[in-house]
């Protein structure tokens, strides 16, 4: 079980600590309001993966399979929402801009947080793909229902373990920097997060 443990740690990680579009938009959010929204946008991410890891242990290769045919009008339903998110932000930041420091985001609901997160990584079915392809390569992984749930815990720990890092590194940098230049690193990862929607349109 340790062993099962120790792969689905190395597997979590491996999926979690790219830097990717949810990555950037967990920092964002840190950034702009601190670390308990950042860490709800966090678990929002890693409870999604451990969704996908659950199901991929759970259906293996045959889930995969059949979660093949729909991944790519949930890419185009990613792309949209990116390509959303971004253009709203860069909408909410030339305002705040504009009209100061009363502009900036209300509070806003944790719960609403953890839910955005989650749905937005569920966007992305490949996890699924990832983490059956990995039961099937490691089969000692798959030979129980215990070996198993140590591989989904330990994918779903270590996924969370990073976004709780990024939730840290953003909730320093909005008690430390100043409010113009946490604007201007808003503004540069609303930028990117549409330069990946771009970038996953035009891989389809």
């Amino acid at each position: 079980m340790a062993t099962s443990f120790i792969a689905g740690a190395l597997a979590g990680w491996a999926i979690a600590i790219p830097v990717g579009a949810i990555a950037i938009l967990i920092i964002e959010t840190g950034i702009r309001r601190g670390f308990a929204a950042a860490a709800a946008a966090g678990a929002g991410a890693a409870a999604a993966d451990g969704i996908y890891v659950t199901l991929a242990v759970v259906g293996g290769a045959a889930l995969a399979t059949t979660i093949a045919p729909i991944m790519e009008p949930l890419r185009i339903v990613a792309i949209g929402a990116l390509l959303a998110i971004g253009l709203r932000g860069l909408i909410r930041l030339s305002r705040t801009s504009r009209d100061g420091p009363a502009a900036t985001d209300p509070p806003g609901s944790l719960g609403g947080t953890f839910l955005r997160f989650l749905g937005l990584t569920i966007l992305n079915p490949a996890t699924v793909i990832y983490f059956a392809a990995l039961i099937v390569a490691l089969p000692d992984i798959g030979r129980d229902a215990q070996t198993r749930a140590a591989f989904a815990a330990g994918a779903f720990l270590a996924s969370l373990a990073w976004q709780m890092v990024l939730a840290a590194f953003s909730a320093f940098a909005h008690h430390r920097l100043p409010q113009r230049v946490q604007i201007g690193i808003s503004v540069l990862g609303n930028l990117v997060i549409c330069g990946f929607a771009v970038l996953l349109a035009l891989d389809l």
